[in-house]
């Protein structure tokens, strides 16, 4: 089985490759479902037929679905929900937005995230398709994961321990609700989830991130930030998607500055994910929307290749603690070593160059609040190292 992931800025047109990525597996004969997770559904738009909260057919080895959210959070938060709510409501809120206030930040993203390994879990399917929503919610959903497990599993025994031990007492001296062993077992349960959730994303074998852009400036510094986040959490990432390239025959002094804007932007993506395979997409004459155009768009995003495959298996961005900070390696196989020099563009920006060719690194905050201690290439991979600003002593 196979989980792709497909993510980039607002507008960038993921729900259609997306969209048309899935057609092109379930022609190719793989059993395929492609869902939404972005709270803006829009892929029912793309394939110009209704969907709801259950796979439903589109074509022959096709489905879509556009996740329920809400019930998924019933499903596997409402015990706790429930709790949470009454003890908002003994200290005085309103019925109402008591309930409102239990819908912390990142349960819509773990709903989404659990409704794939459920699908997973059924071996009805093949290829699993995900149509995420932009680059910072997807972000945070990729996250959830790790920063939920790891506070689950670090506090929730402490925590159960405390009231097994204190619930008589308690009881005597207050009327205000207490966690009952339900709540500490949803909450185990949802430890399991995400451990399940964290393993299959972060397999290399079954899942890969697809990142979307336009060969624009601000769609391509924000989708250099999600190929590090995405580097850093340990999500492989196989492709990139170039979306609404000016195809040859579109001609005319209109389109001059145009195509030039885009050939420049098309070599910064270049300098910025090589060597991930980079896929071009034309802008089409029409609106992609319905099958035949998906179709189209597929075929010619893929040409004769699978989409299903691991399109690139190589090394991914790694952060490194070091003694002195932290060092940053990043696969470069085709790049011959030389003099390499920095030039730092902004505070999260870094361009390395290596002889004649040049690296765009977007950094994560915490290296960008770090000195550049110097870089190097070798064996294949360029380390630029970091350490941590000395603490000036009064």
């Amino acid at each position: 089985m196979r989980i792709l992931l497909y993510t980039g800025k607002g507008g960038v047109g993921k729900t259609s490759v997306s969209a048309a990525t899935a057609l092109r597996c379930a022609e190719l004969g793989y059993r395929t479902v492609v869902i939404s997770t972005d709270s803006a559904h829009s892929l029912a738009d793309s394939f110009d037929i209704a969907l709801g909260p259950d796979p439903t057919p589109i074509a022959d080895n096709l489905w879509g679905q556009e996740l329920d959210v809400l019930h998924q959070m019933e499903k596997y938060w409402g015990s706790v929900q429930r709790y949470v709510a009454s003890v908002f409501a003994w200290q005085g809120l309103e019925g109402i937005i008591a309930e409102e206030m239990t819908v912390f930040p990142g349960l819509e993203e773990l709903a989404s995230l659990i409704q794939v390994v459920e699908l997973h879990d059924t071996a009805q399917y093949d290829v699993i398709i995900m149509d995420c929503a932009p680059t910072g919610s997807t972000l945070q959903l990729l996250t959830t994961p790790e920063i939920g497990r790891w506070y689950l599993e670090k506090v929730l025994p402490l925590e159960k321990k405390l009231f097994a031990l204190g619930k008589p007492l308690l009881r005597a001296i207050t009327n205000a609700p207490i966690p009952e062993k339900q709540i500490y077992d949803t909450l185990e349960a949802l430890i399991g989830h995400l451990k399940r959730i964290q393993g299959l994303l972060t397999d290399r074998e079954r899942s890969s991130a697809r990142l979307v852009l336009n060969p624009e400036k601000m769609v391509i510094k924000e989708t250099q930030r999600a190929y590090m986040y995405l580097s850093l959490y340990s999500y492989p990432t196989d492709a990139v998607i170039c979306n609404r390239m000016l195809p040859p025959q579109v001609t005319g002094a209109y389109f001059a500055e145009w195509r030039a804007s885009q050939a420049r932007y098309r070599q910064r993506v270049e300098d910025s994910f090589a060597p991930l395979p980079i896929f071009d997409v034309p802008l089409f004459d029409r609106e992609v929307v319905g099958l035949d155009m998906l179709r189209r768009m597929g075929e010619t995003l893929f040409a004769d290749r699978d989409p299903a495959d691991i399109l690139y298996s190589g090394g991914q961005q790694q952060v490194i603690q070091t003694e002195t900070g932290y060092a940053l390696h990043i696969p470069l196989p085709f790049m011959s070593s030389g003099k390499i020099s920095l030039n730092r563009t902004s505070a999260d920006e870094l361009v390395v160059h290596i002889g004649n060719r040049k690296r765009v690194l977007s950094l994560p905050h915490t290296l960008a609040s770090m000195t550049i201690a110097g870089a190097d290439h070798q064996d294949s991979t360029l380390r630029v190292r970091f350490r941590r600003a000395s603490r000036v002593r009064v």
